[in-house]
């Protein structure tokens, strides 16, 4: 594991996760248990917040009103890119930044269009997260054939936690 600053993490995090248009995003149920479903990451810089747009009357914005504390999951698989995000959500009403989020595909899930009361911002504040980069699919593939054949331990990549 290496030790990155947190400004390196952050850049670190937000190249990965940039081009990745779904998050799994999980919550916490009134029952107590895991739920997790995509959502449509909103084309900003990653500096720490992650932005969503989602229903009021959904499950997922009950969860998140009750029990704030979620997990978001980013995969690149192509590319050996994995990040698991722990944050805080809030819930926030902010014309502007709803202005500068908005695109027309949310037409089909708002019928009132931007102006839909049903519509509600999603803000995670990140407090920490983890990535997992490795060297493509067929490097790993020689680490772990190597790593058989020799005993050695494979070099799968770099893995890092770090404290947002």
């Amino acid at each position: 594991m290496s030790e990155l600053s947190q400004q390196d993490a952050v850049k670190k995090i937000a190249s990965i996760i940039k081009d990745v248009k779904f998050a799994m995003l999980t919550t916490t149920t009134a029952e107590g248990h895991l739920h997790s479903r995509p959502m449509t990451t909103q084309q900003t810089e990653f500096d720490g917040d992650v932005w969503f747009i989602g229903g009021k009357d959904t499950e997922s914005v009950a969860d998140m009103r009750a029990r704030p504390q979620v997990n978001l999951a980013y995969a690149k698989p192509g590319d050996g890119e994995y990040v698991s995000v722990n944050g805080t959500a809030e819930l926030v009403e902010d014309r502007a930044k709803l202005d500068e989020l908005w695109s027309d595909t949310y037409k089909a899930y708002f019928e009132g269009g931007k102006d839909d009361p049903n519509i509600q911002l999603i803000k995670i504040h990140a407090g920490g997260a983890e990535f997992w980069e490795s060297d493509g699919k067929i490097r790993t593939l020689y680490q772990l054939a190597r790593g058989a054949l020799t005993g050695q331990q494979a070099h799968m990549g770099q893995n890092d936690t770090v404290k947002l």
